[in-house]
């Protein structure tokens, strides 16, 4: 059997916490900026832990 590739593309967006969740940033925050409030790019800033539904197919890209 081949050896799995991991994504480019997930490796450069998630990362995996020491427990083995993963993490991932806020879309919509780098541009159109202006229009958006403080409030909302404050919150875009921040990172979150994806939800355990989607964490199978991340890992699976990922070769985790």
């Amino acid at each position: 059997m081949n050896k799995s590739k991991t994504h480019s593309g997930i490796k450069k967006r998630f990362k995996i916490t020491a427990k083995g969740k993963i993490k991932r940033s806020h879309a919509g925050a780098s541009h159109l900026l202006s229009k958006k409030s403080p409030k909302r790019l404050r919150k875009l800033r921040s990172s979150v832990i994806m939800k355990r539904e989607d964490e199978k197919r991340i890992k699976k890209a990922m070769c985790n």
